[in-house]
């Protein structure tokens, strides 16, 4: 006879496309009983609609609640933005609790990143919505990268902005396919998120993914200022891409390295990727997968 599987427990800080998204894909365990879901949403009532996914919802409005802090569970999953991960995912480590993050942007912010990295909970990466990067983790663990960039191209809609001025919304607006593609931005990671905080997570994904091990014992928080700094972005506003397009492109000693990517954004956000989500949940799993062989 086999043991009865341990229930274990998930908080989500936010209800969003991506964390609907993930409740909707952990429905086996869920269904099942062998995962329980609480999520944290600042108006219960406005996801009303949303009970039927089997998450508890707790109306908690700021971090400064206490009573988050006291529920009880096995590991914390983000969902809810990069200010959220800023705000939650700190004391969520320091409470000694596995963090599945993804908004990844939140490690461009040097306070934060030492923070999550600081234990003594575990902090686990989403990869969001581009792949490839165990080959180039590879490659920057042993020194063999020496460029890194990626291009981003979305529907001009998805890239607005508010801190854009009137006439910067109007051309977005306006722009048509016979005009082709409008750079926007380019510059670093960190510089992105600021910017573009719910379109570009992927770009300080890239920068961790090969950050690298160092030449001496450098900490992680070191390897990814340094990565943050290699790290080229390029963000373009295209009236002719339905979906996010990505191309990313890395040389070093270990080779020249070229991915091309093309994801459908989020029918309920078009603004995010819907691989966040399938990446999200992927790294939940495996994250629970390690507390159980503990």
């Amino acid at each position: 006879m086999r043991p009865e599987r341990e229930v274990k427990s998930v908080l989500m800080i936010g209800f969003g496309a991506i964390g609907r998204h993930v409740a909707r894909l952990l429905h086996p365990e869920i269904s099942s009983g062998r995962v329980t879901l609480t999520a944290l949403v600042r108006d219960v009532d406005k996801h009303a609609e949303h009970r039927d996914l089997g998450a508890e919802l707790i109306q908690i409005e700021s971090p400064e609640d206490p009573r988050w802090t006291a529920l009880k569970a096995d590991a914390v999953v983000e969902c809810a933005g990069v200010p959220a991960a800023r705000s939650y995912g700190p004391a969520v480590v320091a409470a000694g609790l596995p963090f599945v993050l993804a908004s990844v942007g939140a490690l461009a912010d040097r306070p934060t990143r030492q923070a999550l990295l600081a234990g003594p909970g575990d902090l686990h990466v989403t990869n969001g919505a581009i792949g490839g990067l165990d080959v180039l983790e590879a490659a920057a663990q042993a020194q063999a990268l020496e460029m890194v960039s990626i291009t981003t191209a979305k529907a001009p809609s998805g890239l607005i902005q508010p801190w854009m001025p009137a006439e910067e919304v109007r051309r977005l607006e306006g722009l048509t396919p016979e005009d082709g593609a409008l750079t926007i931005f380019t510059g670093t990671p960190a510089e992105a998120i600021v910017k573009f905080p719910a379109n570009v997570n992927i770009t300080v994904a890239l920068a961790w993914a090969t950050r690298g091990l160092g030449v001496e014992a450098s900490t992680d928080d070191e390897l990814m200022e340094a990565a943050l700094d290699r790290t080229r972005v390029e963000i373009r506003a295209d009236p002719r891409q339905e979906d996010s397009h990505h191309e990313i492109t890395a040389t070093g000693p270990a080779g020249d390295f070229a991915f091309s990517i093309s994801s459908t954004p989020s029918p309920e956000n078009p603004a995010t990727s819907g691989l966040t989500a399938l990446s999200v949940t992927r790294t939940l799993r495996a994250c629970l997968e390690g507390l159980g062989r503990g």
